[in-house]
């Protein structure tokens, strides 16, 4: 069986406090390897017929495909977002060593 993809997934959080929890859980439940955040965010996005622009945390969450539905459900489960971001991006290409690095910090135990 092929190892699983590892992925980038981007989140946005509307604080610090949101971001760490969300960053906490997921690497404290193995749904990601590690989680970086980017405070300082400026999102500019149309939401319910109007242009907003609100400072936010960005997330970098590094997982795998396997891994993926089920921090899919932890995120939507803890975001305080109607409608939270989760983009999905494969990793084609990285350090090998770092990338199964993040297939084994995601595995089941």
């Amino acid at each position: 069986m092929p190892d699983p993809a590892v992925l980038l997934c981007l989140c946005t959080c509307p604080d610090a406090a949101s971001a760490q929890k969300l960053a906490e859980t997921l690497v404290g439940e193995r749904l990601a390897a590690c989680v970086n955040r980017l405070p300082g965010v400026l999102s500019t996005y149309r939401w319910e017929g109007r242009v907003h622009t609100d400072g936010e945390e960005l997330l970098l969450i590094k997982t795998t495909d396997a891994r993926l539905e089920a921090l899919k459900a932890r995120l939507l489960e803890l975001h305080p977002y109607e409608l939270p971001e989760l983009i999905a991006l494969p990793v084609e290409l990285g350090h090998a060593a770092y990338l199964q690095w993040v297939r084994s910090m995601t595995q089941h135990c």
